[in-house]
């Protein structure tokens, strides 16, 4: 209670604890220390000449060392994330997105989707780009905006078509192609923005380094994009980004738990079977000082333990209801 003046029965100092019911004498919460890597998954790339996924948003607050190259950076280019602290035995949500799906031309002309997200408290990074599509007799679709931007693409009487934006400091655009050669554009990256150099598919942007679990690994590569009949199609980006196909096929899916976006598919006279390689699904790191442990509900994790000092968790799928505690 607060004090009162001996000469005056009006209370002299306010009690904060009296009107909240809060315990002045409580501890406080503990908090610690959580460097972290986010990747959403890539979206899936386009049918005919089309264009590559883009790679899911990719976020880290977690500086890696050498050999890994300068700058030390989180998707898109931007700057390493700042601190991050979770309070000890406090319930946190977290999820992996999946993989989108490739678009298809046998099965009804179906678009590609883009990746979904991937969540730990509250950072979340936006799944990537679906890829575009330029189907004879309607108009191309762009390729769609996320983490990173999914490809473009082109055929002649669809006309051109524009990439997708990626995601301020999660990861760049997709291209953009038109005419007059028949080909898909390159899904961004988390490293780099995809390219189209006609008359070729273009190949997806680069993922970016991070030695977080103590072995540097390059992932968040963009999808590349489609070529018509006889032609080469766009390799994937380094990182996990899936290769696109020329002529029928289907092209590469993006390499799971890297967050690679789909290569897109291939074109040309009499082909009926174009089908866009799927994203890769998304990914999420954890790395705590080993005198800490994280326990989780939901999620397919491995711990490592290889750097001295820390416990690491690599998390490679977590549907949403999964969640982690510190203790």
């Amino acid at each position: 209670m607060g004090l009162r003046s001996l000469s005056n029965p009006v209370s002299s100092f306010k009690d904060p604890y009296a009107s909240t019911g809060l315990d002045a004498h409580a501890p406080k919460p503990h908090l610690i220390a959580v460097e972290y890597l986010v990747i959403a998954a890539g979206g899936g790339g386009g049918w005919g000449n089309g264009g590559g996924g883009g790679a899911g948003g990719y976020r880290t607050n977690y500086t890696s060392s050498d050999p890994v190259s300068t700058p030390k950076i989180s998707g898109g280019g931007g700057a390493v994330e700042s601190g991050y602290t979770v309070a000890l035995g406090s319930v946190i949500p977290l999820y992996i997105g999946g993989g989108g799906e490739g678009g298809s031309e046998p099965a009804g002309n179906t678009d590609s989707t883009d990746g979904g997200d991937s969540k730990f408290g509250d950072i979340t990074s936006a799944g990537g780009g679906a890829g575009g599509t330029s189907p004879a007799g309607a108009p191309a679709r762009n390729g769609e905006s996320g983490g990173s931007g999914g490809g473009s693409a082109y055929m002649p009487g669809p006309g051109p078509s524009t990439g997708g934006e990626g995601t301020a400091n999660q990861g760049y655009d997709g291209a953009s192609v038109s005419g007059p050669h028949s080909h898909g554009a390159g899904g961004g990256g988390a490293g780099g923005a995809g390219s189209a150099p006609a008359p070729k598919g273009g190949p997806g942007g680069d993922g970016v380094w991070s030695d977080i679990t103590g072995s540097a690994v390059q992932r968040g590569g963009g999808g590349g994009g489609g070529k018509d009949n006889p032609g080469t199609a766009g390799s994937g980006g380094a990182g996990g980004g899936g290769a696109g196909k020329a002529a029928a096929g289907t092209a590469t899916n993006g390499t799971a738990n890297t967050g690679g976006g789909g290569g897109g598919g291939g074109g040309g006279s009499g082909v009926t079977n174009s089908v866009g390689g799927d994203g890769g699904s998304g990914y999420i790191v954890i790395r705590i000082s080993n005198s800490y442990s994280a326990s989780f509900s939901g999620a397919t994790t491995s711990t490592i333990t290889s750097v001295p000092g820390y416990n690491i968790y690599s998390v490679t799928a977590a549907p949403p209801t999964s969640t982690v505690t510190f203790s």
